[in-house]
């Protein structure tokens, strides 16, 4: 191997995988996790909630369909690094404008590939997520640390400083990045419409009318709260015919209610949620507003804790498009697009938090309907792009929330939450009995 396009990655266990440079040379560490998506790479690279995180594409080929600016979820990539299987140097796309290789070295985002993703993936499934370090190219440094790999001592100097590692800041890192892609509400639905990304209904049946599609969100106000917000958030509520204003996450609990919202969506965003102290304390207040809140993925989380319920930090996370939850108000299973490496604690619900999805691959809680104040929240992404639409259909259940405060009235009472934790708890006890077995 040429040592212009020698790269490695270097596990904070010892573990090195070595393999070739694409995108941008140099060294980087961050946390290392793997996604199970099959499409949607675009949006992996430019979705904010990956802040400070090595991304590994568990499937083999990445890049076919080359980049597309109008799929972009955000402005730049907060990738630490990219790790593929192998990436398409002649990508075959009538809406591309360019290749992956290309792309990386405009973000200055190192990419590494031709390594065993398999053989990393298994690993950080069954060790659990961890550190690592990208090194790539030719600099003073990257020699220093091909070095150090084959000295004992300096390599467990290095390991130190990789385990040492901390995703900090994240939130006001990533704020704002979504509106260098904003677009009018006239210009997202002409787009959304050539194809076929239109509101999705709870039924699966699309609604290609715009006049329909936004009749019921006409005339309201919605704040969302940038945590790191993907693009695709603001484009479903405009599809719904709401107004939407962006505010960044530093923004007080006061100055969105000066706005004076009918609704305030918490979005997406990276990091650990317990960080995230002032901003809780804001999301208390709003909860004595009243005001109907809608919360995604890290937004669910906040919202979570600041109802006095706690977070735990998974083994390896949900990364992928293919989760399926279960909605516990009808019994069916979504299939879902979900990003996250924390999950809240089923059991630590407080009273007027009702469990109201749960993975049904490990249990946890994938959502929550609040019976003190009109709000509910979902772990994963009803907006994905690319991923399922089949849970789009929340925003509309958002609308309707908007205009009936009770909206979720019937549903709460009818549930019992402890009952659904011993259920699934039950549930996921008899599946491990069984893989045991195997």
């Amino acid at each position: 191997m040429e040592n212009s396009t020698k790269a490695l990655l270097v596990l904070a266990n010892g573990l090195v995988f070595e393999g070739k440079s694409f995108g941008a040379s140099g060294v980087v560490v961050g946390e290392a996790v793997f996604t199970t998506g099959m499409n949607g790479y675009l949006e992996t690279l430019t979705d904010p909630s990956y802040y400070g995180q090595i991304v590994t594409q568990t499937f083999p080929l990445i890049g076919n369909y080359g980049t597309i600016p109008k799929d972009y979820e955000s402005g730049k990539c907060n990738l630490k690094g990219y790790i593929v299987r192998s990436w398409c140097e002649a990508p075959s796309n009538f809406r591309s404008e360019g290749d992956l290789d290309s792309y990386l070295k405009a973000q200055n985002i190192i990419g590494l590939y031709d390594i065993d993703t398999r053989a990393l993936t298994k690993v950080l499934r069954e060790v659990g997520v961890m550190n690592g370090m990208i090194v790539s190219g030719n600099s003073d440094d990257a020699k220093e640390i091909y070095a150090a790999l084959k000295n004992e001592e300096k390599k467990a100097k290095l390991l130190k400083k990789i385990k040492a590692f901390k995703i900090v800041n994240a939130v006001v890192s990533v704020t704002g990045s979504a509106s260098a892609v904003e677009e009018s509400a006239d210009v997202v639905f002409t787009e959304s419409a050539k194809y076929r990304f239109v509101p999705v209904k709870a039924d699966g049946t699309k609604v290609n009318d715009p006049d329909a599609a936004m009749r019921d969100g006409k005339g309201k106000k919605v704040v969302l709260w940038d945590f790191g917000a993907k693009a695709n958030i603001r484009r479903e509520l405009l599809k719904r015919g709401l107004d939407v204003v962006t505010v960044s996450s530093t923004t007080t609990a006061k100055e969105i209610l000066a706005l004076n919202p009918d609704g305030i969506m918490l979005s997406n965003g990276p990091g650990d949620p317990a960080e995230n102290v002032e901003i809780i304390s804001e999301i208390k207040k709003l909860i004595k507003s009243k005001v109907p809140i809608f919360g995604i993925c890290l937004g669910h989380q906040l919202l979570a804790l600041a109802n006095g319920a706690e977070t735990t930090k998974l083994k390896y996370g949900h990364r992928g498009a293919n989760q399926p939850v279960k909605y516990l108000a009808n019994g069916r299973v979504y299939i879902s697009s979900q990003n996250h490496g924390y999950a809240v604690k089923n059991e630590s619900l407080p009273k007027g938090a009702v469990l109201s999805f749960v993975n049904t691959n490990d249990g946890t809680c994938e959502g929550i309907t609040y019976t003190k104040f009109p709000g509910f929240s979902v772990q994963f992404h009803p907006e994905a792009c690319s991923g399922p639409l089949d849970t789009s259909f929340l925003f509309d259940e958002f609308v309707k929330l908007i205009n009936n405060h009770e909206y979720f009235k019937d549903f709460t009472a009818s549930f019992e939450r402890v009952d659904a934790i011993k259920f699934f708890a039950s549930t996921i006890k008899k599946t491990s009995a069984k893989r045991k077995v195997k």
